[in-house]
């Protein structure tokens, strides 16, 4: 396996903070190099031997492909797959092996967009690629995930297509609903209508409630959803970015853990280049800018790569091959390191403890650079 060893200084965030501190560690591992448009890596364990593995998805393949931690042996899952842009996994039937739940057949105009949605499930014969069984059809299905609605273990499916079936460019203007599936038959109901482009949803737990919410992230910035007594609640959270529609609000979403409360963190506007930090007062969420240097932001990310209890905030950008992670210090200002400069087009990254040294990594996933990289953690272990 080819590798070389990053360790790059940490640079200041423009309108954050001029504190340096020490960076985070890490080496450069290259998995694979021809994932066509490659725009979504997915950290699970597909063989039920303790190991994340990584699944890779690029719309330019007509195969969905698994790497095999640790050698990073390439398997199919299935073939004769067009248009891939999102999946989930979750295990359905408690038998180790994750069900993947997959949008295929994907366009941004929503007249021809397919938006398939299959369920893949291992087949008994473990010479055989994986069975696919279309559940529906939504145009422009877009973003996948799995929600835990009680917190014991009740899970549903969430299909967030991009636009409405009305909506058109530039402006794409128009009801833009998320949809939520019952496993038991795969009834589709309506779960929220947004309005406009919805390009981020991120499923998490939420106040000491066991059952998870949903944010979104769409031209009307970032909502919260909520779900009690059989009703959806849906609370807007902040309108993000200010510009005129179609340049505002936001991207994408996470949560992040921060003094024993939690953040957001975002990418705005749609594809944006800023990168956002929202904490909460008593009564309202404040918007922080900590970088406005992305180009084509795509993806974002937290985890606790330091093991000091506070989230890092990893960012990805396509047209700016940058992945970039952003640091609390302990005077409560951001600081940004760059990861990787230049080698990958980052459409998505996701983070797991890949080799199981008790340290998390990151892995990205490169849509121009069709390349596929993990980022082992090595903090503390190179000095």
């Amino acid at each position: 396996m080819f590798y070389i060893i990053v360790i790059l200084g940490t640079l200041s965030v423009p309108a954050a903070s001029n504190q340096q501190s020490t960076g985070l560690q890490f080496i450069d591992h290259t998995i694979a190099t021809d994932l066509g448009g490659g725009y979504q890596v997915v950290a699970t364990d597909m063989n039920s031997d303790g190991r994340p593995d990584l699944i890779a998805l690029a719309p330019r393949l007509n195969e969905l492909i698994w790497f095999e931690n640790p050698s990073w042996a390439r398997h199919v899952i299935a073939s004769n797959l067009s248009g891939m842009i999102n999946l989930a996994t979750h295990d359905l039937n408690g038998d180790g092996i994750p069900e993947i739940a997959l949008a295929s057949g994907f366009s941004t105009v929503a007249a021809r967009s397919q938006g398939d949605l299959s369920i893949l499930s291992k087949s008994d014969n473990p010479d055989k690629q994986w069975l696919v069984n279309r559940i529906d059809r939504i145009p422009t299905s877009h973003r996948l995930r799995w929600i835990d609605l009680d917190g014991h273990g009740n899970m549903h499916l969430v299909n967030a297509p991009l636009i409405g079936q009305e909506s058109v460019a530039p402006d794409y203007h128009g009801t833009t609903p998320i949809y939520i599936y019952d496993t038991d038959n795969w009834q589709r109901s309506v779960l929220s209508n947004d309005n406009g482009v919805v390009h981020g949803i991120h499923q998490t737990a939420w106040d000491e409630v066991p059952a998870q919410v949903l944010l979104s992230a769409s031209f009307l910035g970032i909502h919260l959803h909520q779900y009690a007594d059989g009703v959806w609640k849906r609370t807007r959270v902040h309108s993000g970015n200010s510009a005129n529609w179609p340049a505002s609000g936001s991207s994408d979403v996470s949560v992040g853990q921060s003094n024993n409360s939690h953040y957001l963190a975002s990418i705005e506007p749609w594809h944006g280049h800023e990168v956002v930090v929202y904490n909460k007062t008593d009564t309202t969420w404040q918007r922080q800018v900590i970088d406005e240097s992305l180009t084509d932001g795509h993806t974002i990310v937290t985890g606790d790569f330091d093991g000091d209890g506070v989230d890092e905030i990893v960012a990805g950008a396509r047209r700016g091959k940058q992945v970039l992670l952003y640091r609390l210090s302990e005077l409560n200002n951001w600081t940004r390191q760059l990861i990787d400069a230049g080698t990958i087009a980052a459409a998505g990254c996701a983070t797991a403890d890949l080799n199981l040294d008790g340290l998390l990594d990151l892995t990205c996933i490169g849509s121009e650079t069709a390349n596929l990289k993990w980022y082992e953690n090595v903090s503390g272990r190179l000095n």
